[in-house]
């Protein structure tokens, strides 16, 4: 049986990326883990131009000779996100490496109390975002015959957690996403690779859900299972920056836990 001619995985210093959610949290520690690794065109893209300035300059002041630029822009409206995409392009040349770190503003609670109306609009927010940029710059790297694309999704695709019944359903419907569309972008050299962490210090959505009510007896008592420590958005950077460059070159449809011992799934 003749075996499939692999496609050559491109070095960072060759690489574009875009940056969803770019400007706090993981997809900031993202863009400062990228540029130190080689990286030297970065899109940051997220909803507010005030932040989005404010992350651009620091990225640009660690990333000396680097070209970081930000684009304002809601990825879960088709328009805005289709804009954005189309600017990205025009200032990089081409988008190499597609990062979705979106998040949603929604606590876990549980279902019996999560109002009906709510339950579009988590859905929506998660899982929306990630499916439309990643359909607008597939055709692009299908074209090139390469690129890179890491999702962001939570270890309640993967572990039933009371409070995260709607919010695990939509993890799942991102981890089953990425696997599907690996399998299918494999052979245009395309690598889909998903991260599940549970929580994430430092960040603003890990701030929120810890303030008070149900996600914070939910996220105290995973924290307290986390023996080798609750992941950093550095320690998923870390991660992300490995599978956009050449040594993951073979690793596509995975989705692997970052979560410091909290589960085993």
């Amino acid at each position: 049986m003749k075996s499939a001619k692999p496609t050559r995985a491109l070095s960072l210093a060759e690489s574009g990326a875009l940056i969803v959610g770019g400007t706090s949290g993981v997809g900031l520690a993202t863009a400062n883990q990228l540029v130190a690794a080689g990286v030297k065109r970065i899109v940051l893209m997220a909803r507010n131009p005030e932040r989005g300035a404010r992350a651009r300059e620091a990225v640009r002041a660690a990333a000396s000779g680097a070209s970081i630029h930000f684009v304002p822009g809601d990825a879960n409206d088709p328009e805005q996100a289709r804009q954005a995409s189309d600017r990205a392009k025009e200032l990089i040349g081409s988008v190499d490496i597609l990062v979705n770190a979106t998040t949603s503003s929604f606590a876990p609670e549980l279902f019996h109390k999560t109002p009906v109306a709510n339950i579009q609009a988590i859905i929506d927010q998660l899982v929306v975002a990630p499916l439309q940029m990643c359909g607008l710059v597939l055709p692009d790297m299908r074209q090139r015959g390469t690129g890179v694309i890491v999702n962001i999704a939570s270890d309640a695709a993967k572990s039933a957690t009371p409070g995260e019944t709607v919010i695990g359903a939509a993890m799942a419907a991102i981890v089953m996403f990425s696997k599907a569309l690996a399998i299918e972008a494999k052979r245009d050299g395309i690598r889909v690779n998903v991260l599940t962490p549970s929580l994430i210090a430092g960040t603003p959505l890990t701030e929120m859900v810890m303030k008070d009510g149900f996600s914070a007896k939910l996220f105290q008592k995973a924290a307290s299972l986390a023996h080798l420590g609750v992941p950093e958005a550095d320690d998923i950077a870390a991660m992300i920056t490995f599978l956009a460059g050449p040594q993951a070159a073979r690793i596509t449809g995975q989705a692997i836990s970052i979560n410091g011992g909290i589960s085993a799934a």
